[in-house]
């Protein structure tokens, strides 16, 4: 069964491994996660489990920020006796009789040696190249050369006649939804509700990420 949690990077140390290995690691805070809803089959369709993380502010009618609660998420939050969430995300495929409504999901839940996917929204690099974006090559610096980092042909004049969908070419790049997979989990440090991540995980700090147990084992 799937198992999974709600944290906020807070940023990237290194630890020692018992061989004396440095070890780089991405520290995740994942104290406070509650459980918001349950669906079932026969309710929803489907088994899931509706977890929340970061509280938000209380109810401003004359504020337009993400960062406080509407009446709808108000409303939403008191069935499971929570407060309303920042960051909400389901959890499919997974054991409905460990949790209730309202429960704080235990810091615990994966224990070092677990492989985990991580998923995060791409930290955002504003409008870009073809060179950063894609990772074309360049033309010649020599001089003389018209053609450094410009972009080149994108289509023929003839046939067809037109710039083909999904031609790459410059423009926004990064704040997208990405899933790292099969990262393992170097320590649960349960005293100060973190988790350490072998390796980097997708976003800025402080962003929000979702853990959840790996779908494609990595073979040992």
């Amino acid at each position: 069964m799937t198992k999974g949690i709600l944290g906020k990077k807070i940023g990237m140390t290194q630890v020692f491994g018992e061989n004396g290995e440095l070890i780089p690691v991405t520290v995740v805070e994942v104290s406070g996660n509650v459980v918001m809803q349950k669906k079932t089959e026969e309710t929803d369709g489907y088994n899931a489990l509706q977890i929340g993380y970061g509280d938000k502010r209380d109810y401003l009618a004359s504020a337009r920020s993400n960062k406080y609660a509407n009446r709808a998420e108000q409303g939403h939050a008191k069935k499971s006796g929570a407060t309303p969430k920042r960051f909400v995300r389901e959890f499919t495929d997974i054991d409905l009789d460990g949790l209730e409504l309202g429960q704080e999901v235990p810091v615990d839940t994966f224990a070092a040696g677990d492989v985990v996917d991580v998923t995060g929204v791409s930290k955002g690099k504003g409008f870009q190249g073809n060179i950063k974006r894609h990772n074309h090559a360049r033309g010649p610096m020599s001089h003389g050369s018209r053609f450094h980092r410009s972009t080149g042909s994108i289509g023929m004049a003839a046939d067809p006649a037109k710039i083909q969908k999904g031609k790459a070419m410059p423009g926004r790049m990064g704040g997208e939804q990405v899933t790292l997979q099969n990262l393992e989990v170097v320590k649960v440090d349960v005293e100060n509700g973190v988790v350490l991540i072998k390796g980097n995980v997708p976003g800025p700090r402080k962003g929000f990420v979702k853990i959840q147990s790996a779908t494609k084992r990595k073979e040992q």
